[in-house]
């Protein structure tokens, strides 16, 4: 693999695998379990959570406002990606995913040549609760287990808890841009 950024050289983890159930900081019974494209009521419960999400917690556009706006912009995640979700009973928390970096998705052979984005989402009410670094942790172990080793993100600069929680868990600083900073973790 040619990676487009610098990695750290250290091995970050290991990290859980789901499923897993944990009770988050408010007490709530919380399942974090991957999600399999074709599983539609649980597509449909997390189409929900995103309508549903706060116009003010949106980041770099997404996730997108509007069923169908939402619906084709997990269409490719679903196709391509590895996703964890978080659960309430049947309500979904939050959404964490890993979309591989690269111009057909359906050619990879070794799931450990691409670098893979981040991306995650928590639901405004159940912010502040640690949904977030289970949610992040179970999909690192999860993606670790399939054999994916490069992850990459971006983050707004000014997402000081956002940025705590990737730096925690051991993403390091790889590249800034204006309003952006890149994060890399190497996991396996």
């Amino acid at each position: 693999m040619t990676a487009t950024r610098l990695y750290p050289d250290d091995t970050a983890g290991p990290f859980p695998s789901p499923p897993t159930r944990f009770t988050d900081g408010e007490g709530r019974s919380i399942e974090v379990r991957s999600l399999e494209e074709g599983d539609e009521r649980q597509v449909d419960a997390l189409v929900e959570m995103y309508d549903e999400f706060d116009p003010a917690d949106r980041a770099q556009g997404i996730p997108p406002t509007g069923e169908k706006r939402i619906r084709d912009w997990l269409e490719p995640i679903f196709a391509g990606g590895v996703n964890v979700v978080a659960l309430e009973d049947d309500a979904v928390a939050g959404h964490a995913t890993l979309v591989p970096d690269a111009d057909d998705p359906d050619a990879i052979d070794d799931l450990g040549d691409v670098e893979w984005e981040l991306a995650i989402f928590v639901h405004q009410r159940y912010q502040q609760a640690g949904i977030g670094t289970q949610l992040l942790e179970h999909l690192l172990g999860y993606a670790s287990d399939r054999g994916i080793e490069h992850v990459w993100l971006t983050v707004e600069r000014w997402n000081g808890p956002a940025i705590a929680l990737y730096e925690n868990v051991g993403f390091e600083l790889c590249g800034t841009e204006s309003f952006e900073q890149e994060m890399a973790i190497r996991i396996g």
